[in-house]
């Protein structure tokens, strides 16, 4: 028997693992895969973004949750403790222009390692090609877990458990959402997993998608639902990709039918757009905004789907407002994050479930989401840490 069972060995699971083992606590870590923090190597792959250098009270509105308990979770385990935990591992950290936080080398590996051994040294003792079919409590109060492994059919007894299981985004590096069954069982609640951060998808003519497919489109704003992003989309053969999208997640899937605005260019009034190319006429009318407006290719050609134009004023109404109906996200499977898993109905403030004392859960499997930008990592270590110091509590007062 352990102190403490962590069945999950991404970001959430080996924070959790860290600080049970640094608490003297005989802490095991099994997963599923051949070997930890999969996701954590892929999501480093275009540069690992850590967290965010903006105002940490500007951090709970990103989680489109409870900012009083946002806040509370961002104390336990600030940025700033982020940026503090990684130069403890020899790995130093810089801000990027856009404010994202980022090694210095930018990769995930090192910081990994360097982790890994840590927790080793710590005793932390990891299980892999572990996956969890069953959880019970026995009549002694233990908490026992069941495992499928290559051997069999094994179990591990512990006084407390930290489920750090994940969304169901990227499941060739594990996280699969296969976990919801067993909740189900446990009677837990769980909000049903969706894509965030994700492309979405749009019924584009041929000859616009042969002018345009892997361009992208630049200096935008885009809105949905209220909400107002500036940022970049991609042109994709299926839609669009890109920031602006992503950060629009959480209002296109309140949608029944998800619409997007674009304008093509914040910085211009309509006034001011229709004004540069008023003496234009006609047929003349797109070709004198390309030049004027200094267009490019991929706005040139949205505007050219709605063509001709009447006037400068609705050429220029329509490159502030452009309307663009999708037909919905990408597969799951594809998102860089999910929405959903477990209610906060079913947690105490401690990320401790109320119907199975003792079971705490953490990161991306709790029914949270936030955009790219280093928020998805920050809200991992930070609910991680709060799970990880509740559970030293508990076990200290049973």
């Amino acid at each position: 028997m352990c102190d403490v069972l962590v069945v999950g060995g991404g970001p959430a699971g080996l924070r959790a693992a860290e600080m049970t083992s640094a608490a003297g606590l005989k802490t095991v870590l099994v997963d599923h895969m051949p070997s930890v923090g999969r996701k954590f190597l892929v999501a480093g792959r275009g540069g690992l973004n850590l967290t965010h250098s903006e105002p940490v009270e500007n951090f709970p509105q990103r989680y489109g949750d409870s900012t009083t308990r946002w806040s509370s979770l961002l104390a336990e385990f600030s940025p700033n403790n982020l940026r503090a935990w990684a130069e403890q591992l020899g790995i130093e950290t810089f801000v990027g222009t856009s404010g994202r936080i980022f090694p210095v080398n930018k990769q995930a590996a090192p910081l990994l390692r360097r982790w890994v051994e840590r927790l080793r040294k710590q005793g932390v003792s990891f299980r892999p090609r572990h996956r969890l079919t069953a959880f019970r409590r026995l009549e002694t109060g233990v908490l026992e877990a069941e495992f499928t492994t290559a051997q069999g059919s094994i179990t591990q007894q512990a006084r407390a458990m930290i489920l750090a299981l994940g969304g169901a985004s990227w499941p060739q590096t594990g996280s699969d959402g296969e976990w919801i069954r067993l909740f189900a069982k446990a009677e837990v609640a769980v909000t049903p997993l969706a894509p965030a951060n994700c492309g979405y998808e749009v019924d584009w003519p041929v000859e616009f998608l042969n002018q345009t497919e892997g361009l992208p489109l630049k200096n935008v704003a885009v809105s949905a639902g209220g909400d107002f992003v500036a940022g970049e989309l991609l042109v994709t053969k299926y839609g669009l990709e890109g920031g602006a999208i992503y950060q629009l997640g959480r209002a296109l899937r309140g949608m029944a039918q998800p619409q997007i605005e674009i304008d093509l260019k914040p910085a211009l009034t309509v006034e001011q757009l229709a004004a540069k190319i008023r003496d234009a006429k006609g047929a003349q009318l797109l070709p004198q905004a390309v030049r004027a407006w200094r267009l490019g290719k991929v706005a040139q050609a949205l505007l050219q789907l709605r063509a001709p134009f009447a006037s400068a004023e609705e050429l220029a109404r329509l490159a502030k407002t452009y309307p663009l109906t999708l037909r919905g996200p990408r597969p799951i499977a594809e998102a860089i994050s999910t929405a959903g898993g477990v209610s906060w109905n079913e947690l105490d403030e401690n990320l401790m479930l109320k119907r199975w004392p003792g079971i705490f859960c953490a990161g991306e499997m709790i029914d949270w989401d936030a955009p790219t930008g280093g928020y998805l990592l920050q809200g991992c270590f930070s609910t991680a840490s709060r799970a990880a110091r509740a559970t030293r509590e508990f076990l200290t007062k049973n």
